[in-house]
């Protein structure tokens, strides 16, 4: 047998007194795939950033790390410094904070190859633009001078897996490389990923929670489980006979279900003709005419139902949601349990705004890190109602046992929350109002499976007891296909095909929502088509602080 490219024995992370990942053992030969799988918190990433010396000081590393016949876990700085960017590549999870928000797509790819094989100026610049016509970017070079705003959500990823491999190394690292992708640009990620993997021989050790990407990529997978690594099998052997309860529980994870039919309910929130345009300036990214981000767009949205909007990265759907909102400049008409909301200016939205709220994306980013999550949640009040602090911390518990938080942490900062909990908080800032819709934007995109699950019988639960509607916003068609009656499909700001979910979603009679479905049957695990009953939906009280 060959030696392994990387050999991890009995690797031990702790901070202070607590250790957090214990013993493990894993090794990966020359260009194999082998992905670290778990729930958020079970050590996937802790493990990937000890092989590269990238945890903090406080950290203590124990064990061996073997990768070409050195151990990094005792390499001097030096010796890491001359290793990381040019034998060891890694793509981190979220390349908008990961890159430089100042600095260029040529400079930032191209600094490895001035630190690692001192290039010229001209010869980063050819390998840049090599680099990028490999990972798939369009006219790279009118992408050299783009600050990384300026592109999308996949363009970014693409540049992080340019800059990971500018110097051909070894042994490529991707942390969570498909997290918050729809499903089109993360099956054409997947697929480039694969294709340089066999163009170039590389080892790839692949983090995620999600078992529908590591199924695609993997050639053998480890399952983490609160620091331990307690199944590694072949991937097709793995997904075919679990023999540990965990992984059988990962593999079953996934929103199942439908919701029930609402016959008689009534339209509550309706647009007609909707339009929303950019005028775009400066740079590279200069138009001659605006773009046009919503086209005529029209929907009704009826009482205590749930319309899912799905389509790739840049469709609209966002917009749509922020539109409705009155949040950006429109056209068109927008109507409230039939009062026309599209003319009134933002004193005359005050009193509206209570009816219709909304749920961010990335709880992270939504929920402000100076308050509590008592000043979080009850803020609503203090802005829409004539309250006294009592009543408003009463509303407040209520909000927080609704969504299945432990009241007692309403003292709490955001941070000292997991990803599952700050999208409940964010739930309940939204609940506390008790409004008649709440606009869904993504907020179940970052989450791994086991906590979507659990969100997703929260958020039936809570339809089902308060009447609400739902604007559900998604890329995630397992989840679009368990919460939602009805789905629009979006397609450059235009409406390309609509209908009652269960139909669109199983019989598509437009091209592009074939292409979605067929992006998102890559997924191996099959959701029911048959109602499911609702007894024990309700999430136990407090239990999601264990998570």
């Amino acid at each position: 047998m060959s030696t392994p490219l990387l050999s991890v024995r009995n690797l031990s992370i702790a901070f202070g007194e607590r250790e957090i990942v214990h013993g493990i053992d894993f090794e990966i030969a020359r260009g194999e795939s082998v992905a670290l799988v778990g729930e958020s918190g079970s050590g996937k990433s802790l493990t990937a950033h000890a092989l590269l010396a990238l945890l903090p000081r406080s950290a203590t590393v124990r064990g061996q790390i073997d990768f070409m016949g050195a151990d990094l876990a005792t390499a001097s700085t030096a010796r890491m410094q001359g290793i990381r960017g040019d034998r060891i590549g890694m793509i981190f999870q979220e390349p908008m904070t990961s890159l430089n928000p100042l600095h260029s797509v040529e400079k930032q790819v191209g600094e490895a190859l001035l630190v690692h094989r001192g290039m010229s100026t001209r010869e980063r610049r050819e390998r840049v633009l090599e680099l990028l016509r490999d990972v798939g970017i369009p006219e790279p070079e009118s992408r050299l001078a783009a600050l990384p705003h300026q592109l999308s959500g996949g363009q970014r990823q693409r540049v992080m897996i340019a800059m990971a491999l500018a110097c051909d190394p070894d042994l490529l690292i991707a942390d969570e490389p498909t997290t918050a992708l729809d499903v089109v640009v993360q099956s054409r990620i997947i697929d480039l990923l694969k294709a340089l993997q066999a163009k170039r021989g590389l080892a790839l050790l692949m983090i995620s929670h999600d078992l529908n990407v590591v199924r695609r990529i993997a050639d053998r997978v480890c399952v983490m489980r609160e620091g331990h690594i307690v199944e590694s099998a072949p991937c097709a052997t793995l997904f075919a006979a679990p023999s540990h309860p965990y992984t059988r529980m990962l593999i079953d994870a996934e929103p199942d279900g439908a919701p029930s039919p609402r016959p008689d309910a009534r339209p509550l929130l309706e647009a007609d003709g909707l339009r929303v345009t950019f005028a775009r300036k400066g740079g590279f990214m200069k138009r001659a005419t605006p773009f046009t981000a919503l086209d005529g767009v029209s929907f009704s949205l009826k009482a205590g139902m749930t319309l899912g909007i799905v389509g790739e990265s840049g469709s609209g759907k966002s917009t749509l949601g922020q539109a409705l909102l009155r949040l950006m400049p429109s056209e068109g008409e927008i109507r409230f349990d039939g009062t026309r909301l599209d003319g009134l200016n933002t004193r005359q939205m005050r009193p509206w705004r209570k009816h219709v709220q909304i749920v961010f994306q990335d709880p992270f980013g939504s929920l402000s890190p100076h308050m509590s999550v008592t000043e979080i949640v009850g803020e609503g009040l203090k802005e829409q109602a004539t309250l006294d602090a009592a009543a408003i911390d009463r509303e407040v518990i209520r909000a927080l046992e609704d969504v299945g938080l432990d009241p007692a942490t309403r003292y709490r900062f955001p941070h000292e929350f997991s990803g599952g909990q700050r999208q409940r908080i964010a739930i309940a800032r939204a609940l506390i109002l008790r409004p008649q819709v709440i606009v869904m934007d993504e907020p179940t995109s970052a989450l791994d499976r086991t906590v979507q699950k659990q969100v997703v019988g929260l958020l039936r639960d809570l339809q089902d007891r308060y009447g609400l509607a739902y604007l559900f916003i998604s890329h995630d068609l397992a989840v679009v296909r368990a919460l939602a009656h009805d789905v629009i499909v979006l397609q450059h700001g235009r409406i390309v095909e609509s209908g009652a979910a269960a139909t669109v979603l199983s019989s598509p009679a437009h091209a592009y929502t074939r292409e979605l479905l067929a992006a998102s049957s890559l997924v191996p695990f099959a959701v029911p088509e048959t109602p499911v009953s609702r007894q024990g939906a309700r999430v136990e009280r407090y239990d999601v602080m264990r998570q």
